[in-house]
Order: structure tokens, then C-alpha cells, then sequence
């Protein structure tokens, strides 16, 4: 009987209508403009688990690409792997999450904010199913102070969810020139966006040239061209997934670029949704 009255509980709460924020939290001005913008700033409904460490700072790397950008600050102990609906093919890399349970006897009424670097397609992530694997680290600091341990020995929670500002501390966007690049397949991955997180479409632009070359989404945080010879320096412009906001890094590669170098640009988004 109880195991049936959880099973119908747990099926409520995944079927339920998105939850507003303005009922749950309060929403200011920025869940209007947000709004305006395509993003979607309302709580939704969700299940979450964690990984790795029951302290640690998740795994290493994961199929967003950041590779060990994961291990440090400013992404340190706040990765998050996701089903393929947040995950997007790659393109939901970079974005940023609320996440928050609501047992009000284990959970804090604060919200821990987590970064998409990773995929997890099967199990609890298939058939469509919201659901976060979370660091151990991110999955604790939803419990109230000293409860960390009872909240991991739960497993499975139900939370909610929803997008929030993504917010690297001063950093600037960075490209990383991905290993096997040559004048004529040119990788980039793209670091550090601030406010939406997620790419939706990447261009370059050449040496003495007017033309924006358009790069293919690959996988994850990485896109390419194939063409050449290329000529560096590079300019490099970049659009947000939702909102298709731009911005553009003038020669920020510069011409005698090298692979797996990082080249960091002077701009970044608004740290605002």
C-alpha cells in the first residue's frame, strides 16, 4: 500500500501543470523580461539524483567537452548531467539551472544552482523524463545544515526547476582551439557565457575578409568549419539558443593560433536572463 501511494504521488507531481514562480518564489521584473525573451522562467516539476562522491565535485569531463574546466572554479562542484530534453543534442550545454526540493523537513528553501556539462540518456533520463544527475556536492546543498548525508540516502528526489542566470565571476567568453584543427577544419569550443549559457549559432570571419563563415554544431559546447585555408586572425560571433542575443569577439584568435590553445575575448553576455 505505501509503496502504491508513493508511485501515485510521484506520478501527480510529473503530471501537475508547470508551477509559476510568482507562486512559489515571487518573480520580479527579470521573469518578465526573461519571458519576453523565449526563455522559460517558470518552476516546472522534475526528479534528481547524484553521483560520484558523496562530497565530490562530480565526474571528470563529460560529453559537453569542458574536460577538466569541470574540476575548478567557476564550474567546480556545481555540474549537473541532464536528460536529453535539457540536454538539447549539445545545444542545452553551458546552461544554468535552479534546482530545489521541497521536503520541507531535509531541504533548505534555497535553490542550488547547477551548470549543464554532461548527458545522461538512459534509466531515469529516457523517454522524455525531466530528471538531474547531480555532483554529490550540488545534490547536498539542497538539504538544510548537517542533513547532507540523510538527503544523499534518499537517492531519488522530486524537485522542481528552472532556468536561471548563468554567472562566471568576471570571466570573459574564452575559445578553445579543440586538438586536430588545421587551415582547414577549424574546432572551437566555447567557455564561460554568461547569462543564457547555451550557443545557438556560431560564425567566423577571416583575415581582411567581410564574409561570416557559418560553424556546425558538433556535439556538446563544440563547433566547426570545414573550408580552407583559413587565414587567421579569426573574429568569431556568437548567438544565444533562446533569445538570440549576439555578440562578437574581434580577432580574438589570433593568426598564428595553435590547437588546444585558449583564446579569452574582452566581452561577455549580460550575467541576466
Amino acid at each position: 500500500m505505501a509503496t502504491s501511494s508513493l508511485f501515485l504521488a510521484l506520478c501527480i507531481l510529473l503530471l501537475a501543470p508547470p508551477l509559476s514562480a510568482a507562486l512559489l518564489f515571487g518573480a520580479g521584473k527579470s521573469a518578465g523580461k526573461a519571458a519576453a525573451a523565449g526563455l522559460d522562467m517558470e518552476w516546472r516539476p522534475a526528479t534528481a539524483t547524484w553521483y560520484g562522491d558523496a562530497e565530490g565535485d562530480g565526474s571528470d569531463g563529460g560529453a559537453c567537452g569542458y574536460g577538466t574546466l569541470v574540476d575548478v572554479v567557476p564550474m567546480k562542484a556545481r555540474v549537473g548531467s541532464v536528460s536529453p530534453v535539457l540536454f538539447k543534442d549539445g545545444e542545452g550545454c553551458g546552461a544554468c539551472y535552479k534546482v530545489k526540493c521541497l521536503d520541507r523537513g531535509i531541504c533548505s528553501r534555497r535553490a542550488v544552482t547547477v551548470i549543464v556539462t554532461d548527458e545522461c540518456p538512459g534509466g531515469l533520463c529516457a523517454f522524455g523524463h525531466t530528471h538531474f544527475d547531480l555532483s554529490g556536492a550540488a545534490f547536498s546543498r539542497m538539504a538544510v545544515t548537517g542533513a547532507g548525508g540523510r538527503l544523499r540516502d534518499r537517492g531519488q528526489l522530486n524537485v522542481v526547476y528552472r532556468r536561471t542566470a548563468c554567472k562566471y565571476g568576471g570571466k570573459n567568453i574564452a575559445f578553445r582551439v579543440n586538438e586536430g584543427s588545421t587551415n582547414f577544419w577549424l574546432s572551437l569550443l566555447v567557455e564561460f557565457e554568461d547569462g543564457e549559457g547555451d550557443i545557438g549559432s556560431m560564425q567566423i570571419k577571416q583575415a581582411n575578409s567581410v564574409e561570416w563563415l557559418d560553424m556546425k554544431h558538433v556535439w556538446g559546447a563544440e563547433w566547426c568549419l570545414v573550408r580552407g585555408p583559413l587565414m587567421g586572425p579569426f573574429s568569431v560571433r556568437l548567438a544565444t539558443l533562446s533569445s538570440k542575443k549576439t555578440l562578437t569577439a574581434r580577432d580574438v584568435i589570433p593568426r598564428n593560433w595553435t590547437p588546444k590553445a585558449v583564446y579569452t575575448s574582452r566581452l561577455n553576455f549580460e550575467p541576466s536572463l
